[in-house]
């Protein structure tokens, strides 16, 4: 019978090549980014399924739901909801114009990265702002 090498002591676990060779950099953050928008927009469904339901529970269902979406907490989670919208379509787009086989070298695959950051948080202030001019916040 053959035995291996193993002792019972054992040897060091080799490390994942992200831990030893890889660098934090512009485009792998925005890729896990896209990833947690994602996982936002199913809140934000949550969001909006909970919403048609106090709706259809009638005025005072409504009301506590408006009441929480108000609070400082439920503003701060629609501003994050608003930031990750804007930033799951810009990616996407950014992800298109990859599909068409464009935008993969690394100096432009930044700016891409960088542009659609820029264009998420440009956008949820704008709105935010024409919500405040017309008194719907």
């Amino acid at each position: 019978m053959v035995m291996t090498d193993a002792t019972k002591a054992g040897r060091e676990r080799p490390l994942s090549p992200f831990v030893s060779v890889w660098r934090w950099h512009i485009t792998m953050a925005a890729s896990i980014a896209h990833r947690v928008t994602g996982v936002a927009l199913y809140v934000a469904a949550l969001i909006a399924a909970a919403w048609a339901i106090s709706l259809a529970s009638g005025p005072d269902a409504y009301a506590a739901f408006k009441a929480v979406m108000a609070s400082p907490i439920g503003l701060v989670v629609m501003f994050g909801l608003t930031v990750s919208f804007f930033y799951h379509l810009a990616n996407g787009v950014r992800h298109l114009v990859w599909d068409t086989g464009r935008g993969f070298d690394i100096k432009t695959a930044n700016a891409s990265a960088v542009l659609v950051i820029a264009f998420a948080l440009a956008a949820s202030i704008a709105i935010w702002v024409i919500a405040a001019m017309t008194g719907a916040i």
